[in-house]
């Protein structure tokens, strides 16, 4: 696949992913793949197990795609998921062998107030 046809991939999955749509949404993986959240140390092999983890997880889920950068194999979206109304700033990585993930890992940041060492400098509400 070329850059153009992965980001749409990605675009795809992104959407499916906020619409529920779990088929759709894991429809991006290799049967092989492996997903990381290296902040809980959870691997999930296999591309069924991961749809299944994710279809089994309770809470409420919105995904909004700030940006998608990447060329070639390796592809990074940042974006914000909503978990039951509160917003995670996070990281996906993903690496691809013959148009399909392979691995996938997911980096997770609450968000905080700005330092009182650095409040005058910050512009607020990105």
């Amino acid at each position: 696949m070329n850059n153009s046809e992965l980001r749409a991939a990605l675009t795809r999955h992104w959407a499916a992913s906020d619409a529920d749509d779990f088929a759709t949404e894991h429809e991006i993986y290799r049967d092989d793949a492996v997903l990381e959240y290296p902040q809980s140390g959870e691997r999930i092999r296999g591309r069924r197990n991961i749809e299944a983890s994710r279809t089994a997880q309770p809470n409420k889920k919105r995904f909004t795609v700030r940006r998608i950068l990447g060329s070639g194999n390796l592809w990074v979206t940042e974006l914000v998921v909503t978990y039951d109304d509160q917003p995670f700033h996070t990281i996906s990585i993903m690496e691809f062998s013959e148009g399909k993930v392979v691995r996938e890992t997911q980096y997770f940041a609450a968000p905080f107030e700005p330092g009182p060492s650095r409040i005058q400098w910050v512009e607020r509400g990105h």
